[in-house]
Parts: C-alpha cells; sequence; structure tokens
C-alpha cells in the first residue's frame, strides 16, 4: 500500500508546476496524457466463443442461483433496459433479507479493473463470481451440488455443452464462473468522452471541457486516470481528512493487516451519474456530495459550488450509450 499511497501523494504536490506548463497546451493534449480511451475486447476475452458468452448471460439472470429462486446476478446488478449495472441502493439486500455491508459496484467495464471487489479479494472476473453464489448474506446457496442440481433440473445441459464441448460434466462451479466473466468481458461502455480522446474536439462542448480541466486542475486525476478513469489502485479513504465510516476497514480486512486499514479500491467514473449512491458504504446521496466529499477527505479543499458544477458537468461526458 505504500508504493501508491506515496506515488499519488507525489503526483498531487507535482500538478502545480505541471499546470504552469499546460497553459500552451490544448485542453485535449492535457487529456490524452492522463486518459486513454477504453479497449474494444477485454484482455483474456480471445477464447471466448458466442455460446460461451451467451451461456453467461442466461447465467446473469438466472434466479435459480439464490437460495430462494428470488435474486440473480442481475438483481445487484441491474442492466435491464440499458441500466447502469447497479441497484441504487446504498447497500444491496440478501435474498433473505440480510443487508449487505457494502454498496454494489457496477459490472460495466469491470473486468478492466486492476481486481473485484471495494478490497480487492478476487483477482479476475471469474474468482468473483462465485462469491455471492454461496454467500450467506447474498445469493446464500449451500453447495456446488446443489447449484449443479438446480441447473440440470432447469434444462442448462444443452448450454453448458455448447460452452465447454470437449467436457463430458460441464455443470460446475469453475464453469459457472467462466461463463459469467466471459459473458462482463463484454460489458465495456461506450461515451462521447472516448470519441474526443479519439480525436474527435467536437464531441464534448466548451463547458464539459472547462469541467474537464477543473477535474485535472484539482488534482482528481492523481487516482481518477488511464481507461476506465480509476479501477486501477487501492487507496485509503481519508487520506487527508479522515473518513467518519471508521467500521468497515476495507482491505484489511483481507489482508490482516493494520496498513491496509480503509484503503478500498478507486471506483471507475464512466457512467458515474447513473451509479448512485456513491463510495463503498453508499454514504453519498448525490454526484455533487461524492465530488465535495472527495475533495475534502482525499485532496483537502473544499471545492466551491461552481467547480462542484463544472466536474459534474464534465461527468456527462462519460454517459454510457452502448446496449447490451
Amino acid at each position: 500500500m505504500i508504493k501508491p499511497f506515496l506515488s499519488t501523494m507525489l503526483t498531487l504536490l507535482c500538478f502545480i508546476g505541471l499546470n504552469q506548463g499546460y497553459t500552451q497546451s490544448s485542453t485535449q493534449d492535457i487529456a490524452l496524457s492522463f486518459f486513454e480511451p477504453l479497449p474494444h475486447v477485454m484482455q483474456g476475452a480471445e477464447q471466448d466463443t458466442s455460446a460461451l458468452i451467451n451461456l453467461g448471460k442466461k447465467l446473469y439472470f438466472e434466479t435459480a442461483l439464490s437460495i430462494n429462486h428470488s435474486q440473480s446476478c442481475n438483481s445487484c446488478h441491474n442492466l435491464n433496459n440499458d441500466a447502469a449495472g447497479v441497484d441504487h441502493l446504498k447497500v444491496s439486500i440478501g435474498a433473505l433479507g440480510s443487508i449487505g455491508e457494502r454498496n454494489a459496484p457496477t459490472t460495466w467495464n469491470a473486468g478492466l479493473h486492476v481486481a473485484q471487489f471495494w478490497d480487492g479479494r478476487a483477482k479476475t472476473l471469474a474468482q468473483q463470481a462465485k462469491f455471492p453464489i454461496f454467500n450467506v448474506k447474498e445469493m446464500a446457496l449451500t453447495s456446488e451440488s446443489q447449484v449443479i442440481e438446480r441447473l440440470n433440473s432447469k434444462g442448462y445441459l444443452a448450454d453448458f455443452n455448447s460452452g465447454f464441448p470437449q467436457q463430458l460434466s460441464p455443470i460446475n462451479l469453475e464453469n459457472i464462473a467462466q461463463a459469467l466473466a466471459a459473458f462482463q468481458r463484454t460489458l465495456i461502455s461506450k461515451d462521447r468522452f472516448d470519441d474526443y480522446l479519439a480525436g474527435d474536439k467536437d464531441a464534448i462542448s466548451q463547458s464539459e471541457k472547462a469541467g474537464l480541466r477543473v477535474f485535472i486542475d484539482k488534482g482528481c486525476v492523481a487516482c481518477h486516470n488511464g481507461a476506465v478513469i480509476g479501477g486501477q489502485l487501492f487507496m485509503k479513504m481519508g487520506i487527508v481528512h479522515p473518513y467518519p465510516n471508521k467500521i468497515d476497514k476495507g482491505k484489511a480486512q483481507v489482508t490482516g493487516n493494520p496498513a491496509d486499514n480503509y484503503f478500498f479500491k478507486v471506483p471507475s467514473l464512466r457512467n458515474i451519474l447513473n451509479t448512485a449512491p456513491y463510495f463503498h458504504d453508499g454514504a453519498a446521496a448525490t454526484i455533487e456530495q461524492a465530488i465535495e466529499d472527495t475533495g475534502w477527505h482525499q485532496l483537502g479543499i473544499k471545492l466551491n459550488e461552481q467547480e462542484v458544477k463544472s466536474i459534474k458537468i464534465f461527468f456527462k461526458t462519460l454517459n454510457n450509450q452502448k446496449r447490451i
């Protein structure tokens, strides 16, 4: 945790000097020094067949993967009607009515992150897919054999045979996870900001460009950069001013290392206006609150009303235009 922390702080300290050099550069050139367009294909998708992806999509919406047939992956990561892959709850509610511990992150672009979950306890999409099925606060199934029996009874064998044609007994937990991962690898968003980064200077408005400059000049790009504008490192929640929630210790609950206390994966800002509420605990109900709180806790600055408004205007360029 020390290396990314120091790297971020050094980045912040450099912004005054960097901004002096920006005066002669175009906003687009400056943006390209921090961001890059999303890839068209996720790493790991090279072997994903249409049969495997279709199986994964079917499983994503399958309620038989919950103890009482009441929930699917889509319940907490809603994709229906071009939704943003979230449930818009502060924290999710499980199949048995249990209250979750953290805000459900979007599944859009998730496979482009450095790790999965707010605490990074899963490194890949396939690893992540296994956790909710047996979590008593989520889907609450009790064994792999129960999962296999349910999917067999619902006629999934043909789908699994198509997705895994070389296997004699293809319905198993590992293949379920691989199929779900294959489908999620197709969830790459598309927005006007990428068009701008790709060379279309008119893809975003002047007010959106002004908001982008505020976003950069205030130091937000220290953590929110790259293709997904975040998702690539873990950062302490409350670097400068302590974050109020001291119950959830984040990555430390996985590693057992006190040095990891309150470290969480930096969220992606792609499609951010459509994924409220915000933060690992869902404490920020609005994007304005999230922007203000991030400025205070992470950067140690009080953003004024116009600055918050301007950053929000920039965020409009990140609205997802892709349909599944």
